[in-house]
């Protein structure tokens, strides 16, 4: 059986990037890779095994064109208001909180923000099958 390990996105500025999964997410630098052309970095936190790889293609100055076949990362967390808050406070520019529910019924609770190449990120509160 497979086992998931990581997602790979492409940013401009490692040092930006990493600062923005830290201060998000708590993800830290578990592994770094730096090869002539390109370097790759590796962030995790003790929630869970699952990792985000950042690529950094060296010499490169133009932003990434997101096209339409991206989706977004999704996270989970236990207080998606508290989150909110702090995501407001620390200056990341959270989405408004949603509370999706197509049938009456709540789904699932969440907001997005965007990281600093664009990449949308979904914070989901823990409860149903978002655990």
């Amino acid at each position: 059986m497979a086992k998931p390990i990581h997602s790979m996105i492409r940013v401009l500025d490692e040092a930006r990037s990493v600062a923005f999964y830290d201060k998000a997410f708590g993800l830290k630098v578990a592994d770094r890779l730096d090869f002539p052309d390109f370097t790759l970095v590796y962030l995790s936190n003790p929630e869970s095994g699952f990792e985000l790889e950042l690529t950094i293609n060296k010499g490169r100055t133009a932003p990434y064109e997101l096209g339409d076949g991206y989706g977004h990362l999704a996270v989970s967390v236990d207080d998606l208001d508290a989150e909110h808050a702090r995501f407001e406070a620390e200056g990341l520019s959270p989405r408004k909180l949603v509370s999706f529910a197509p049938a009456g019924e709540v789904v699932a609770r969440f907001f997005f923000v965007a990281d600093p190449d664009g990449y949308q990120i979904e914070v989901l509160e823990r409860s149903g099958r978002f655990r």
